[in-house]
């Protein structure tokens, strides 16, 4: 007796979603058109450059989750395009700026600059192999250490900023590895940084809660008009790196002084 053709369990067909993973490829090619950019001394388009790729990075993850489009394939694409668009462009962006200069003021300048960008390098890769191994059990509500997108902020907001300055001088310098080395030492900590995962715009909320939006709203059109797009990104992204340390260390002080009483 031949089996029944309407009951036969069809093999599943091959393939990947074609539209997050498009959005992914262009996360890739921000990062990598960074590199490039960087490379040709386009530092302002480098840098904005790796801005775009986080737009690309937000928009990948939520049109897979809201067209049910979610994959294996597509999460570890999405974490090696991370890994080019906010571990090594970022580092090949600021060491192309200014940090190869700084050998000028010595062969030990060198070495700290290279190694400091290095150290970026490699603690992004960490903080993304930390992050896929531990997504399944982490809290949504906070991420451990600085996400890296907001890590690539930072670097390329400050190379963006400082784009203008055609001798940064040793302080100019000095300030591009320090940036670097820091938001590489922040990805890998135990710092939590809020993840705004749990944001819903559909939901009530109080009506200071509107004045404070509006508030933000107009301090951020003023900055904007007085600084320009990359130092408004460069001290909103800042801002947000800093604010773990600095709750963390005044809470410190605020356990110690109680203990003190």
């Amino acid at each position: 007796m031949e089996p029944d053709a309407d009951n036969e369990v069809k093999p599943r067909r091959k393939g990947i979603y074609l539209l997050p993973n498009l959005l992914t490829t262009g996360c890739l090619f921000s990062g990598f058109y960074a590199i490039v950019a960087a490379i040709d001394k386009h530092f302002a388009p480098a840098g904005m450059a790796v801005f775009i790729a986080m737009i690309f990075d937000t928009l990948d993850g939520r049109i897979a989750r809201l067209t049910h489009t979610e994959s294996a394939f597509g999460k570890e694409y999405d974490s090696l395009a991370d890994m080019v668009s906010f571990g090594l462009a970022p580092a090949i962006v600021a060491y192309q700026w200014g940090v190869v200069r700084i050998a000028e003021y010595g062969h030990e300048w060198g070495h700290f600059g290279w190694l400091a960008c290095f150290f970026y390098a490699v603690t992004a890769a960490l903080r993304l192999a930390r992050f896929n191994a531990r997504a399944a059990s982490a809290d949504k509500r906070y991420f451990e250490g600085l996400p890296s997108p907001s890590a690539a902020a930072n670097v390329a907001g400050f190379v963006w900023a400082s784009s203008q300055w055609h001798e940064p001088g040793l302080g100019g310098l000095i300030a591009a590895f320090t940036v670097t080395a820091v938001a590489g030492a922040l990805m890998v900590s135990g710092f939590g940084y809020p993840s705004f995962k749990q944001f819903k715009l559909d939901r009530r909320v109080r009506f200071v809660s509107l004045l404070l939006v509006v508030l933000i709203v107009v301090l951020i059109a003023v900055v904007l008009n007085a600084t320009g797009p990359p130092t408004l990104l460069l001290a909103i992204f800042g801002t947000y790196a800093l604010s773990a340390p600095v709750i963390w260390l005044f809470r410190r002080l605020r356990r110690h002084r109680r203990i003190s009483a």
